[in-house]
């Protein structure tokens, strides 16, 4: 680090449930929800960014280098330089670590950078199958060619692929990321009913800090028709063990414990966070959310990619020289209740951390109540591209209203991996 790197705003859109059908926001619609009302508050002028940065794991087909878009239509100018960036699930913090080390190194002095995803978005596709007919189908030029290849067509052909289900999966172990949450309950002895009760406890912390007041960051999102979208539509008040212990599995039938009420919703939303150096702090009189660093990265078994975090943490803890006990908030995002409880057992359980994490001891115990105060990827949502920057914005918000010192926010990532940055009160 040459440079301190600091967060002076941020804001996000509401986090929108996929109901089966397109939700009536791209992904970049989602992003200038978020980035509009951020931008009329500052004291600069949006041409002032020495670059825009973006996560987004599935652009649509209009949307390719949606970064660019984003700040071409945010009214950055045609000078300033923008660049999309894809982690998977941590792709907002990957967006957010590249803009910390340019400024850290010197390369910029004001930067917007975020993540987005509108999953409900994910196209369908067709079979290669479908593809190969229609490319022959293209060639054939007579009209007794086309007959012989209408002769060839077939029913079968016609079957959509759906894209989200291919991107949630892993290629190269053959699993879903549901499979690999299965994998970490066989593997540490995780009960249904802890599972179930840290889903009832997300909602639960959600709903509170909606009744309370503790989600400033959320900017409304205003539809074609005038529809305004004010909160995360993903919470679910009132569930109870019982009533989630009907619910049957949805990636391991029919033994398995990961269900739909114990995974992260599908959905769609925007966040961006203004980054600045003390220069451009100074130069145009910002005030300052919270420091942060670059981010750590970690490579896991894909089988369990969940433990991306322990690992991550891990390094971060590790490089600088701080122990788990300093942290006194944590954002773990919650793709799985599985993953998040793996992730706590691990980091306190001595035999994982020096066999796995070549630690000389454990890590530590996070308290539960320092852990996702105010809900997570369970009650509001996972749109892949933006969590990563959305559990940053809100960390840096939680350790302000509780004048609180550090934190650190951390995901796991489809492929095995896991990210975590460190971030600090200024």
């Amino acid at each position: 680090m040459k440079r301190n790197v600091y967060l002076v705003d941020g804001a996000r859109t509401p986090f929108l449930r996929a109901k089966g059908k397109p939700n009536e926001f791209y992904a970049a619609d989602l992003a200038l929800g978020a980035a509009r009302p951020l931008l009329l508050r500052q004291k600069f002028h949006a041409t002032a960014f020495d670059e825009v940065i973006f996560g987004c794991v599935m652009p649509s087909p209009d949307e390719a280098n949606i970064a660019r878009i984003i700040a071409l239509r945010l009214g950055c100018g045609e000078a300033t330089p923008a660049f999309t960036v894809q982690r998977n699930c941590a792709s907002g913090l990957q967006a957010l670590d590249c803009a910390c080390r340019n400024i850290a190194h010197g390369y910029s002095d004001l930067v917007l950078a975020g993540g987005v995803e509108a999953m409900s978005h994910a196209p369908l596709l067709f079979k290669q199958s479908m593809v190969e007919w229609l490319a022959d189908w293209n060639r054939a030029r007579s009209f007794p060619d086309k007959l012989k290849m209408l002769s060839k067509l077939r029913a079968a052909y016609f079957a959509p692929v759906i894209a989200l289900l291919k991107g949630l999966s892993d290629p190269v172990v053959g699993l879903s990321m549901g499979q690999t949450a299965e994998n970490l309950v066989h593997r540490f002895h995780i009960s249904r009913a802890a599972m179930d009760r840290y889903a009832i406890q997300s909602h639960e912390r959600l709903a509170s800090a909606v009744k309370n007041g503790r989600l400033d960051e959320i900017e409304a999102l205003y539809g074609a028709s005038g529809k305004a979208y004010e909160h995360d539509d993903g919470l679910r008040e009132g569930s109870t063990l019982e009533k989630l212990a009907t619910l049957k599995p949805v990636f391991d039938k029919p033994y398995g414990q990961v269900t739909a009420a114990n995974s992260a919703q599908i959905t769609d939303g925007g966040t961006c966070l203004i980054l600045a150096s003390e220069k451009a702090v100074e130069k145009y009189d910002l005030p300052v959310l919270a420091k942060l660093k670059p981010a750590y990265w970690a490579g896991v078994d894909p089988k369990q990619m969940g433990l991306g975090p322990t690992h991550a943490i891990a390094k971060l803890l590790q490089n600088e020289n701080i122990s788990l006990d300093e942290i006194n908030y944590w954002e773990i995002n919650e793709a799985f209740t599985a993953q998040v409880l793996a992730c706590v057992h691990t980091l306190g359980d001595e035999e994982y951390c020096r066999t796995e994490l070549k630690a000389e001891t454990a890590f530590g115990d996070i308290p539960q109540e320092r852990l996702n105060v105010d809900g997570g990827g369970i009650s509001m949502g996972h749109p892949v591209g933006s969590s990563g920057a959305r559990i940053v914005l809100h960390l840096a918000h939680v350790l302000q209203r509780e004048n609180a010192d550090k934190g650190i926010a951390s995901l796991c990532i489809g492929g095995g991996q896991g990210g975590a940055m460190l971030v600090e009160q200024a």
